[in-house]
This record gives structure tokens, C-alpha cells and sequence, in this order.
């Protein structure tokens, strides 16, 4: 059966599991979150599950590990130990490589993964056997609880980024977006109106910035009108995007499709119309971002100059705030966590359904729709992979 134990694989009507979870330190660069904080862990061992947490993975977060183990964890001392002796290995950011090399078939991986951007670990994964489920797809009533969090800081962090970024020393056209006195503020654009954009706009009004954000969907316009006041909404087109740029000072991408690669909404083109030194923060970057001239960058190593505009696109951007942003990402995966070490995979996924559209990964088949679309790959239906 799916996600069954060791321990209880030939007792089919268990109650309740008794699981090996793994908290590895996470390697991707400047990535200082931890997937569980100890208040999380607590909750784990007095319902009976043994938590590894390797070494110094809550440094970055300030959970040393005397924390974890006062909760009664087990510090071991790298990845291997932990993704040797879990069953459920919790991250935050997708695997690396030496980290896809650990897994197993009797792994299920808990993580943030952005499949339809990289096709490489798609592949790294499906061959591992593991069953891979993504924080970002797991759907309910038409929204995504364990990717908002972190899109609610991408789109406050992405107003401050750009507003630091556009002074002259930084590179930018040295333009402070609330103006003075006398002096009209900055201009924003903010594509798209879903939760980052919203978050975007919010700072950037805040800062006194002139701001437009640009949405598919009327009724969505509508709300933003209501409860954005002083936020311009355009109905987001070539046409109209295309007549705003070259007025604007900073551009944020705030788009996403569930699921899939972001569709490349800007162009060379497109900014070869922006003044020079203005700014552009994709925060669609985890999906392959929102233009053409989009490439992931590091905290340590932000931004580069393309067509005379300054781009910020790192791809672990709430990483940065990394106390807020792990308080905030457990305070939505823990309840989901914890259902999947008590009730096991199978059992988790009768309990609440929604958790089958995080499954991308299983047992080396793909079975996520946008990702197979995204590489054009085998789509494998979930419901048959149940024994």
C-alpha cells in the first residue's frame, strides 16, 4: 500500500503509524530555512513518531539544536544518517543532487520541487522510485495554502528588493519610489493580481509608489479595486503592457499557473522599451519565470544588467527572512505532515483527497499533468498507483 511503514507493511489494518521522519539541512545556496521548527517536532514525537534532524539544519532559521532536542528529536550528524534512517524526508527546498542520489523507493519527499522548470530532477526523481509530493500542487478549493505563505513574503520582499535595487549605486536609475514633495513617486507594475501581487502592491502603495497591476480576470479586478485603494488594475495584454513599460520604474512578475512553467509575458522586446536602470523582479523564477531573459540568481549574487535593465531573480527569495519564512511555512504544512506520519500515504490521501494533487512523483512514474506537459512526458493517472 502507499506510504506504509516498515514497521507495519504487513499489518494493513493499522490505525495509526509509528514513522521515521527526516529534517535534513538544507544545501541549496543561501538557503537558511528549516523545514520543521521544534513546536512541529513536539507535536511529532508525542504522537509516537522518531524525528531525525541532522546537525545544525535550524542554524539558519535561530533553532539551534538544543531546541529539537529538547523536544525529544534525534541530532544526527549529516544527510546520510537522516535520509538512511527516515521513511519521510521534510525539506523545504527541492533536492540537490547529492540529496536525489539518497533517495529511495521507501522514501516519500515532503518539498517544495517546481517540477515543470526542470526537467532534470523530474527525471533524477522519477528514477529514484521515491513518491515525491510538492508543497506548491497540493489544491484546495481552488487555492494553494502551502505556497502562500511563501508568496505573501516573495511579493513584500519583491517591493523592497526593487525600491533598494533602483538607487544608482545599486545599478538603478537612482529613483526613490515614494518621491518627495514636489517630485512624483515611482511607478510599479505588478503582473499579476494573485496572492504575490496582491503582497507586491500592498508594499509598494505603502512606500508611496505609483502602482498598476495587470490581471486576466475581471472579478479578481474587481475585488482589487475594492480593497486596493489607491492601486490602479489594467487589464494585463501585449497591448497594455507594452504602453505602461516605458513609463514605469520597477516591473515585478508576480504570474503563476499552478503547477506548470510561467508563461514568458515579457519580452527583449518588451524591455528594450523600459528607461535604462530600471528594475524587474521576477518572482515567477521557481517556474522559469515571466521573460525571455530570466535566469535564476542567488542571494549572495542577486542581480544582472540585461537590454539595460537591472533583474533580481533569485529563486529562494524568502530565504532571505529565513525565521519569518520557516514559521510561517510550518504554520501550513505541519497538520499535513503529521497526517501523512500517522495515517501513512494511503491512508493520508482517503483522509483528506487534496493531498493527491501535491503527488508528482511515484514509484518512477510522473503523475502530475502540468509537469508531464511541461517536458512532454508519460502522464501516469494517480489512482492507479494504489496496490
Amino acid at each position: 500500500m502507499l506510504g506504509l511503514s516498515r514497521s507495519q507493511r504487513a499489518d494493513k489494518h493499522f490505525l495509526l503509524f509509528h514513522m521515521n521522519i527526516g529534517i535534513p539541512t538544507e544545501i541549496k545556496a543561501q538557503e537558511n530555512r528549516v523545514s520543521m521548527i521544534p513546536g512541529s517536532v513536539a507535536e511529532l514525537v508525542k504522537r509516537g513518531h522518531r524525528v531525525l534532524v541532522q546537525r545544525g539544519a535550524g542554524d539558519g532559521a535561530s533553532y539551534p539544536d538544543e531546541q529539537y532536542q529538547a523536544v525529544g528529536a534525534e541530532i544526527v550528524a549529516d544527510a546520510a544518517a537522516v535520509f538512511g534512517g527516515a521513511e519521510l524526508i521534510v525539506k523545504v527546498k527541492e533536492p540537490q543532487p547529492s540529496e536525489v542520489s539518497m533517495l529511495t523507493p521507501d522514501h516519500i519527499l515532503f518539498t517544495y520541487l517546481h517540477l515543470a522548470a526542470d526537467k532534470s530532477l523530474t527525471e533524477s526523481l522519477m528514477a529514484s522510485g521515491c513518491t515525491a509530493i510538492a508543497y506548491e500542487t497540493v489544491e484546495v478549493n481552488r487555492r494553494l495554502p502551502l505556497l502562500e505563505p511563501m508568496s505573501e513574503i516573495a511579493g513584500r520582499m519583491s517591493a523592497i528588493v526593487g525600491s533598494y535595487h533602483l538607487a544608482k549605486h545599486r545599478g538603478g536609475r537612482g529613483c526613490l519610489l515614494g518621491g518627495v514633495p514636489g517630485v512624483a513617486p515611482g511607478r510599479v507594475v505588478v503582473l499579476g493580481g494573485g496572492t504575490a501581487g496582491v503582497n507586491a502592491a500592498r508594499v509598494a502603495t505603502g512606500i508611496g509608489a505609483d502602482v498598476t497591476i495587470l490581471e486576466v480576470d475581471f472579478d479578481r479586478m474587481r475585488f482589487l479595486d475594492i480593497t486596493m485603494s489607491g492601486t490602479h488594475t489594467v487589464f494585463s495584454s501585449e497591448a497594455n503592457l507594452s504602453e505602461l513599460l516605458p513609463r514605469i520604474d520597477l516591473l515585478i512578475g508576480a504570474v503563476l499557473v499552478p503547477g506548470s512553467k510561467a508563461p514568458k509575458l515579457v519580452t527583449r522586446e518588451m524591455l528594450r522599451m523600459m528607461s535604462k536602470g530600471s528594475v524587474f523582479v521576477d518572482i515567477a523564477v521557481d517556474q522559469g519565470g515571466c521573460a525571455e531573459t530570466t535566469r535564476a540568481t542567488t542571494h549572495d549574487d542577486p542581480t544582472f544588467v540585461e537590454e539595460e535593465v537591472l533583474h533580481y531573480c533569485v529563486a529562494n527569495m524568502p530565504g532571505a527572512y529565513s525565521r519569518t519564512a520557516t514559521q510561517a511555512l510550518n504554520n501550513v504544512t505541519h497538520n499535513w505532515t503529521q497526517l501523512i506520519a500517522d495515517k501513512g500515504l494511503l491512508g493520508a490521501c482517503e483522509t483528506r483527497k487534496e493531498l493527491i494533487s501535491g503527488i508528482n512523483v511515484r514509484g518512477g512514474k510522473l503523475t502530475f499533468r502540468q509537469v508531464a506537459e511541461a517536458h512532454d512526458m508519460e502522464l501516469t493517472d494517480i489512482s492507479a498507483l494504489a496496490e
